[in-house]
């Protein structure tokens, strides 16, 4: 984040495609344009593979009950990535869980700002996931579709079990954070929070001190009763006192 920020400042040039972003902070980022953005990307992908897709529903609502377009500061490539994951994976949910039926149910997406909190919740109704299995969702490399083959031709729309790892890395990179809430049987809600006020987005770097130091080195383990981690001690050096 830091080596591509100061590219993009110092690099000498402005993105003529966005020229009010600083580096690669947007501050006044659309919530909304960027979840069409993320949803317009993930209906090709859908409507290549399935021939279909679900629509979409977006409402806004804001605590100062302002009518106008919700913005914050943020890095509008971090929020279309997490938009995106969350997209493929209701999307892929709704058309398999719906097979048989005419009309698919649309994907509702709610942006709520608050005095603390902007909070996106994505609600589809593709069936969820057992509660067992939600925090499974989170684990690299784990998903619930299958591996794509190599050479298979075209982008896949999951498979790779990183997408909700790398998204909620996203979120709580700027004091974020991404949950699920599933109900088996009907659907799921996505919700990303993101701080509304930049003065609390403080970037969450790892501490490095002397307790993690200790942390870190390695730690004699305990002997185990078949192969012990040590050699076994001469007792014939050691009295009794009494």
């Amino acid at each position: 984040m830091l080596i591509n920020q100061h590219s993009l400042l110092f690099d000498g040039s402005t993105n003529p495609a966005h020229p009010k972003h600083i580096g690669s902070i947007d501050p006044h980022c659309d919530v909304s344009e960027v979840v069409r953005d993320a949803y317009n990307m993930a209906k090709l992908l859908c409507d290549q593979y399935y021939m279909t897709s679900p629509d979409l529903e977006i409402q806004e609502v804001s605590a100062n009950n302002s009518k106008q377009p919700i913005r914050i500061v943020y890095v509008p490539s971090h929020l279309y990535h997490m938009l995106f994951e969350l997209f493929k994976n209701a999307m892929r949910a709704t058309v398999e869980s719906h097979e048989s039926s005419l009309r698919l149910p649309p994907i509702k997406v709610m942006v709520a700002l608050g005095e603390e909190d902007l909070s996106i919740k994505m609600s589809d109704r593709g069936g969820g996931v057992p509660l067992r299995k939600i925090e499974r969702l989170f684990s690299y490399m784990y998903s619930t579709a299958p591996t794509p083959q190599p050479g298979s031709g075209g982008t896949p729309l999951a498979g790779f079990g990183y997408g909700l790892p790398i998204s909620r890395l996203y979120a709580k990179y700027f004091q974020g954070d991404l949950q699920l809430f599933s109900m088996e049987g009907f659907g799921t809600d996505a919700v990303i929070y993101l701080k509304a006020l930049s003065t609390e987005s403080v970037e969450r770097l790892p501490v490095y001190n002397k307790s993690a130091w200790r942390h870190y080195q390695t730690i004699q383990e305990a002997d185990d009763w078949c192969v012990p981690s040590t050699e076994p001690k001469n007792t014939s050096t050691y009295r009794v006192v009494t």
